[in-house]
């Protein structure tokens, strides 16, 4: 299994094995310019950084300045989110995100992270932080299509067979050597995958590489490979929406409900899942956070062409609800 050639690659053109539409040019919106220090400092997610960046670059407050700034999950090692001190490392994921966000809070002396992007729900109880819905997205399972885990009556599985996979009991499909991947740990889409399969971390079988960044299909280099992928994302950089890295990739039926229906996302696929802001509780009650997420009117919520236009569900007025907190 070749690791290192798995790690996020650049833009790649691959064919498109659903219908998703048109080709456009990709955003190209990434961190904010150095200096440029807004309101709202956000950090983690990679499955949800591309439309909350392209958010970033929408919303804006009465004076017409941006109020949203989303660093990436990855890139340079540590990142400056506001002028004063605020050198903090860069969170990879929403677990990693949620946690710098929580030592935040717990450090008085400091104000450096706003809110967290996040693709999963809370971990542990509590009412330290708010998960803020702003979409819907689902995670399906990616294989190349050149490989025979695409051919004719193999392009759908069961919760069970992909459990079986993932735990490394099935070792093989349709004549080809699996080689299970999976995001890597501190990934709110690995912790949504394997929450759906019955799994937790220590279930996960010894066969499985588990440092893939998420959402990268171009990692996805030999035959036997499959991954699961957020739905949103594919949809994104299968039309060029964001750089284009899914590869020679297609994303696959799970219990026999598709992802995709009509080059958009299928809110009746088996995985489907909000995606959120988490933002500090006492923190609700800020005029500017308020109003840039929370409740359906919000700032964030009436941004739906953005939502959309990267892949991902619109919410309705179940968008900005503040009703799940937790501690991580």
């Amino acid at each position: 299994m070749n690791v290192t050639s798995r790690v996020r690659a650049g833009a790649v053109v691959g064919a498109v094995a659903l219908a998703l539409g048109a080709f456009a040019a990709p955003a190209a919106i990434a961190d904010p310019p150095a200096a440029e220090y807004r309101t709202l400092a956000g950090v983690g997610s990679d499955t949800t950084q591309d439309v909350v960046n392209a958010l970033g670059n929408t919303v804006l407050n009465s004076s017409g300045s941006k109020i949203i700034a989303s660093y990436d999950a990855t890139g340079t090692a540590t990142v400056k989110t506001h002028a004063t001190a605020c050198v903090v490392n860069r969170p990879n994921g929403s677990s990693a995100g949620i946690t710098a966000l929580a030592a935040d809070v717990a450090d008085t002396t400091v104000d450096c992270i706003d809110f967290a992007r996040s693709s999963r729900g809370i971990k542990t109880a509590g009412t330290t932080l708010t998960w803020i819905p702003f979409a819907k997205d689902a995670v399906s399972v990616a294989v190349r299509t050149d490989s025979a885990l695409y051919a004719a009556g193999a392009q759908d599985l069961t919760t069970a067979q992909l459990k079986a996979v993932y735990q490394c009991t099935t070792t093989t499909l349709n004549g080809v050597t699996l080689t299970p991947l999976l995001p890597q740990t501190g990934s709110g889409t690995r912790s949504f995958f394997l929450e759906k399969l019955g799994l937790t971390d220590a279930q996960v079988g010894s066969c499985v590489d588990q440092t893939v960044q998420e959402n990268n299909g171009v990692a996805l280099n030999t035959a036997g490979d499959i991954a699961p992928y957020s739905v949103a994302q594919y949809i994104a950089q299968a039309t060029g929406t964001v750089s284009d890295i899914h590869g020679s990739t297609a994303l696959i039926k799970v219990n026999g409900t598709s992802p995709i229906s009509g080059g958009a996302l299928n809110s009746g696929f088996t995985y489907t899942r909000d995606v959120y802001n988490v933002v500090p509780t006492a923190k609700l009650s800020d005029a500017t956070v308020a109003s840039t997420f929370v409740g359906s009117t919000s700032k964030v919520c009436a941004a739906t062409s953005t939502i959309t236009a990267y892949g991902f569900g619109t919410l309705g007025t179940a968008c900005g609800a503040t009703a799940i907190t937790g501690l991580n």
